[in-house]
């Protein structure tokens, strides 16, 4: 999927009106079918099924559906256990670049990733109690970098016990496993499930207190998909399952360098010591001599997260990279303004272009996490920072930082919060 980008000046895009906000849509019968059809060559191709609970008890009240979100193919999923219930889809805005009218129509809210949006909490109660729709959302608002859980937002459980509607989970398997983001949508042979629980219902909400509830929505965002593929010898052998793997594993574990991986076929390599691993077919890392770190992703990933943090608590963390800079203020495009710089350090982001007209800073307390993405819409890898009034998509001309970047934001802000 690609997005529509215009090339201007800074002047230009921040003198432009914002769009102006929308109240949600009820997607009529029509868009609803529409939204389950698109998805039926993605599901059949998986061999897609689910099982748990069954949804009828509920009738046609409205409910939160909360989902793990690994690959575009969730959206293709919800649709298929959802339907024909009407609901609403928290997306992120930028979503809504050229195709705004088709959107608002297929039901979706949108809202900036990682940013306080008071307006999303009152969109999310109109369309519950004015409209009638159910809501589905995706907490933790981005796709798994290493195929593990990102713990929900605090404060949900607080939301959910005032919205005071059924909450139903829905857990995926298979769909990091066949497309996980690293891997420049490449898709591999992997057949695709769910489970469906009714969480938590309504005199369960009322009862519990909100800490108790964001308890019980850590407990269900918990899995590890690398862990899952290996345990039920999920074998994926295609000959590019390791291609963007530095994306992740930026970090060598030998000689401790930065963005000197390289994943290319089956294989990740240390360009600086010459250490090579190979993926296997069940998504275990193997060192040609056995001795060379981590065998589990995820457990290498951790350990890059800890590195990172030591470097925030000895003030020796900092990013300071060229980036190329994109701007969004409305719906229209995505304005590219040219190159900039974007500096991350323990004083939070600091993003200026070169012509002088942008200068931008982040607080740390600003957000929990920040927005990044891989082969962003096809365009390349970004850091997006911002607020309410203008979104800053940062496509950084240094390998290896997108991931290091979202973990430092996360691991400041527990720093600076003391969470």
């Amino acid at each position: 999927m690609k997005i529509k980008t215009q090339t201007a000046t800074y002047q230009e895009v921040i003198s432009k009106p914002h769009a102006p906000h929308e109240k949600p849509l009820k997607p009529n019968l029509f868009f609803r079918t529409l939204m389950r059809l698109i998805a039926v060559p993605d599901l059949a191709a998986t061999h897609f099924s689910y099982s748990g609970d069954d949804l009828s008890s509920l009738k046609n009240q409205p409910c939160m559906v909360l989902m793990n979100h690994s690959s575009f193919i969730d959206l293709g999923i919800a649709s298929r256990i959802l339907y024909p219930r009407p609901y609403s889809i928290i997306c992120t805005s930028d979503g809504f670049v050229g195709k705004n009218w088709l959107l608002r129509h297929l039901g979706c809210i949108p809202t900036e990733k990682f940013v306080s949006d008071v307006t999303l909490l009152k969109d999310i109660l109109y369309s519950v109690r004015t409209l009638n729709n159910s809501i589905l959302m995706y907490p933790e608002a981005s796709y798994s970098f290493d195929g593990t859980a990102t713990d929900p937002p605090k404060g949900l459980g607080k939301f959910l016990k005032k919205l005071g509607i059924p909450v139903i989970f829905i857990k995926t398997e298979g769909a990091f496993a066949r497309d996980p983001l690293y891997n420049m949508l490449q898709k591999r042979k992997v057949d695709v499930s769910a489970t469906v629980r009714i969480l938590l219902r309504p005199d369960e909400l009322q009862r519990m207190s909100p800490e108790e509830i964001d308890a019980v929505l850590k407990e269900a965002f918990s899995f590890d998909n690398f862990r899952w593929q290996m345990e039920n010898r999920i074998k994926i052998d295609e000959p590019f399952r390791a291609d963007g793997l530095e994306r992740i594993l930026y970090k060598c574990p030998i000689c401790h360098k930065e963005g000197m991986t390289q994943g290319k076929g089956i294989q990740l390599e240390c360009s600086n010591c010459g250490t090579r691993w190979t993926l296997d077919e069940y998504g275990q890392l193997k060192c040609e001599n056995n001795t060379c770190g981590y065998s589990h992703i995820p457990d290498w990933y951790k350990w890059e997260r800890d590195e990172v943090r030591k470097q925030l608590e000895n003030n020796t963390y900092r990013l300071d990279t060229p980036v190329e800079i994109g701007m969004m203020v409305d719906h229209q495009a995505i304005y590219m303004i040219g190159k900039g710089r974007l500096i991350h350090d323990s004083t939070g982001f600091h993003l200026t272009s070169d012509d002088g007209g942008l200068v931008y800073d982040q607080d740390p307390k600003a957000s929990y996490s920040c927005y990044s993405d891989y082969y962003w819409y096809e365009l390349g890898d970004i850091i997006c920072i911002g607020n309410k009034q203008c979104l800053y998509y940062c496509f950084p001309e240094q390998n290896g930082v997108v991931a290091k970047t979202r973990q430092a934001t996360e691991e400041l802000f527990k720093l600076v919060t003391g969470s």
